[in-house]
């Protein structure tokens, strides 16, 4: 089995610094074995995707938004497990808000987060699949596309 540090290689990604928190809260909180992320946002460093699915933005685009928060989870689960991804044992839950019209294609909305968790079990492999849920938003922080929360089991 590979590792994730290893996978994300092998796709030619590489993670952001976990990013300070904009707010008063923490971008992560551990509470015993588990890892509480705050919301991720679709934007690092200067590549950002903003908009509103059924208003410009395509489902592809859409995915694209959820891979990036995806590798800012990643970069706080690798934060808190003090730089070894191989202490996370499964991803848990992700909760997904995609900024989307109100006309737009409901059914579309988990399909826009399945950026994040194809991704998570891309890098965790069986450890990456979870429980999720996807929902429309009128607007988010910055006016992004896409944010995601995570709980994340890791080794204590």
């Amino acid at each position: 089995m590979t590792s994730p540090e290893q996978n994300l290689s092998d796709l030619g990604l590489t993670l952001p610094p976990a990013a300070a928190p904009v707010a008063n809260y923490l971008p992560y909180v551990i509470s015993g074995n588990l890892i509480f992320i705050s919301g991720q946002i679709s934007k690092i460093g200067d590549v950002e995707v903003k908009g509103r699915l059924g208003e410009g933005m395509s489902v592809e685009d859409g995915q694209a938004a959820a891979k990036l928060s995806a590798l800012n989870l990643i970069a706080q689960m690798k934060a808190a497990c003090g730089g070894d991804l191989t202490k996370v044992k499964r991803i848990v839950k992700l909760g997904g808000f995609v900024q989307a019209t109100a006309d737009a294609t409901q059914a579309d909305i988990p399909k826009v987060i399945n950026g994040c968790s194809d991704l998570m079990v891309a890098i965790f492999g069986d450890a990456g699949r979870h429980a999720r849920f996807a929902v429309s938003a009128p607007s988010l922080p910055l006016d992004v596309a896409v944010e995601i929360d995570a709980i994340v089991e890791i080794d204590a």
